[in-house]
């Protein structure tokens, strides 16, 4: 990790200034206008942008894109994607709730820019436990819970914000307990994918996602 670290610093700093200010811009601008403007509604429309535009410059900044990188990605699309399905449609998984507009596009109620958020929080998760000194239980059990934390600050400004409303406005905690047991399968799909886990972006992306989300909730 340290000899690729040092190979790719030198080619990587000028643009990965340029990637970590584009992040930084897109998500105080965000911030300023949710918290602050009286129109929030205007900047609420460019969340799938800021979504994707993240999304975009994490995978510029990844090394050697093979099959078995984008195979992870699929598969974790896809399980997000009909985990947030059957919870939307059953109310078997996290609880009583539906989507509102600020998504997109829904097929069945369920967006499938969501099924894209999965693989976003399940890969800056993943890269981030990777420093986690122990056993590979430990690692996943570590990325299991930077996701469950994301979570738990983008619950309380969800609604308000229409990215998804729960039933009598309440919370309830299988919510939490489901989003870990899936983050856990996420993160064992994390591990066992064959590809170079090592992104300069990630541990801004995190930070600022997880600042971006708690600030809204604290301004409440």
């Amino acid at each position: 990790m340290e000899e690729l670290d040092s190979t790719l610093a030198p080619v990587a700093a000028p643009r990965l200034r340029v990637a970590q200010f584009i992040v930084v811009l897109f998500h105080l601008t965000g911030f300023v206008g949710l918290a602050f403007s009286r129109d929030p509604d205007f900047y609420l429309r460019f969340t799938p942008l800021t979504l994707l535009l993240t999304l975009g410059l994490l995978l510029a900044f990844q090394p050697e894109r093979n099959g078995m990188f984008w195979a992870f990605c699929i598969n974790v699309f896809l399980i997000g994607f009909v985990a947030e399905f059957v919870g939307v449609n059953t109310g078997q998984l996290f609880g009583n709730y539906h989507y509102g507009q600020t998504l997109g596009w829904q097929y069945q109620g369920v967006p499938p820019l969501i099924g894209l958020n999965w693989v976003l929080i399940t890969y800056i998760a993943g890269m981030l436990a990777r420093y986690v000194p122990g056993p590979a239980l430990l690692r996943l059990l570590a990325g299991a819970l930077l996701m469950l934390v994301l979570d738990v600050c983008l619950e309380p400004v969800a609604g308000r914000f229409d990215f998804w409303h729960w039933n009598a406005d309440i919370i309830p905690m299988r919510n939490f307990r489901d989003w870990f047991i899936l983050a856990c399968l996420l993160q064992f799909l994390f591990q066992r994918a064959n590809f170079v886990k090592y992104n300069p972006l990630v541990p801004l992306v995190y930070l600022v996602q997880l600042l971006f989300f708690f600030g809204l909730g604290s301004l409440r």
